[in-house]
């Protein structure tokens, strides 16, 4: 493997919410079929929800009136808004699975990894983050990792509707199958002599690797990173929420990536 980028001057089904982020109107997953969709009283949601609930109907999605108690009971968030959708459950795919997925235009791969996220709302919005930034897939451990779960679906925003999962056993050598692919992986950690703002990063297939939000890396997956960088800090805080140290390392590879080179 050449030296890193140099440094100076990318079975049963799951109930889940199906109201659109705040902001935007509702919307069903095009790449999942919900096998039925929930609604409380019809009069109470169809001022709010009737674009989703004709939606649906399109789409050939039986659409059943249930008691509100009933939402309550299946949701796994209380701000369901009257509705639910039962899908089947997110199926991940492995790390050669994802390598070999045809990519959109001649950009350089994009991958996020994750290392002991546990939280499903930090997974969520790290999947949101990774999707925005045109990421082509993320990476998670069997172990140690928050589940796909509503929770995380809807913190996601759908994102995780429409970006590869991969699943793997063991994320250091996950890592490193990824750098034998030609991979550069980059870990975010505070205690890094580099900064993220001076890694050269606009042409080089690249993974983002975070941690988690107690002890932040592994020291097998610190070992098997290429590079390990630091996000400048001028205040009193010593650290970021991985979700939002995740987002800056993923929006800093897309910007750089838009930039035109320097002359």
């Amino acid at each position: 493997m050449a030296h890193p980028p140099a440094l100076g001057g990318g079975p049963s089904p799951r109930p889940g919410g199906a109201a659109g982020p705040p902001g935007r109107g509702p919307g069903l997953p095009e790449t999942e079929r919900p096998g039925q969709v929930w609604t409380a009283d019809p009069a109470e949601v169809l001022t709010a929800l009737g674009e989703l609930l004709d939606l649906a109907q399109r789409r050939g999605v039986e659409v059943q009136t249930v008691p509100r108690s009933v939402i309550d009971a299946e949701a796994r968030s209380g701000a369901h808004q009257g509705v639910l959708a039962i899908v089947a459950p997110i199926q991940p795919i492995d790390l050669l699975e994802l390598l070999a997925l045809p990519l959109a235009g001649r950009e350089p791969p994009f991958f996020l990894a994750l290392d002991g996220v546990e939280d499903p709302h930090n997974l969520g919005a790290l999947a949101r983050s990774a999707e925005a930034a045109g990421c082509h897939g993320l990476i998670v451990p069997r172990h140690r990792s928050a589940p796909l779960s509503a929770v995380a679906v809807k913190t996601s925003a759908g994102a995780l509707e429409h970006l590869p999962v991969a699943e793997v056993p063991n994320l250091a050598r996950a890592v490193e199958q990824l750098r034998d692919s030609g991979v550069w992986c980059i870990g975010l950690d505070g205690t890094a002599e580099d900064s993220l703002f001076d890694l050269q990063l606009a042409d080089e297939p690249v993974c983002i690797v975070v941690g988690s939000e107690g002890t932040g890396l592994h020291r097998l997956v610190r070992d098997s990173c290429d590079v390990l960088v630091r996000i400048p800090m001028s205040g009193q805080v010593e650290s970021l929420n991985a979700s939002v140290a995740g987002a800056l390392a993923l929006f800093e590879v897309r910007r750089r990536r838009h930039s035109p080179p320097p002359p």
